[in-house]
């Protein structure tokens, strides 16, 4: 779908917390997924895979002139009201269970802002692959 980036990182409500050997294959098994999804698509570039990280650290990584929205079935922004961006989209997908309190505040201090998708409440699988989609229509290349 044209993502550049893909940064796993550790929220409060992450479900499964990784480290050592296992954050390593893990890992090597996201790498190998994105490179067999590139073959089978025709995309030359393969999505770069950061190493996993904290939720803050991963916000204050980021740059500061891109437009950063956090899916939230609250947030103030639908796919209508957004302007066409400048630059890069940093989309911030929640755990299962969604964002903590601590995580909407952090996002909030790195310049996120809410995105609803509409109605439905999608699992976090499907949300970010369905938010993509729909900035890509909205204004990728499409």
């Amino acid at each position: 779908l044209g993502v550049h980036a893909i940064a796993p990182v550790f929220a409060d409500r992450t479900e499964v917390r990784l480290d050592g050997e296992r954050l390593d294959k893990r890992m090597a098994h996201w790498r190998s997924v994105a490179i067999a999804a590139c073959e089978q698509s025709g995309r030359a570039r393969i999505p770069e895979l950061r190493p996993a990280c904290g939720l803050a650290d991963a916000a204050a990584a980021l740059d500061t002139d891109m437009l950063k929205l956090t899916l939230d079935p609250l947030g103030e922004h639908r796919f209508e009201t957004l302007t066409k961006p400048n630059g890069a989209i940093a989309l911030a997908i929640g755990p299962e269970g969604g964002w903590s309190q601590k995580d909407r505040a952090i996002l909030s201090a790195h310049g996120f802002a809410g995105l609803r998708l509409g109605p439905r409440v999608l699992r976090t699988e499907t949300a970010g692959l369905a938010a993509i989609a729909a900035l890509q229509a909205r204004f990728g290349d499409w």
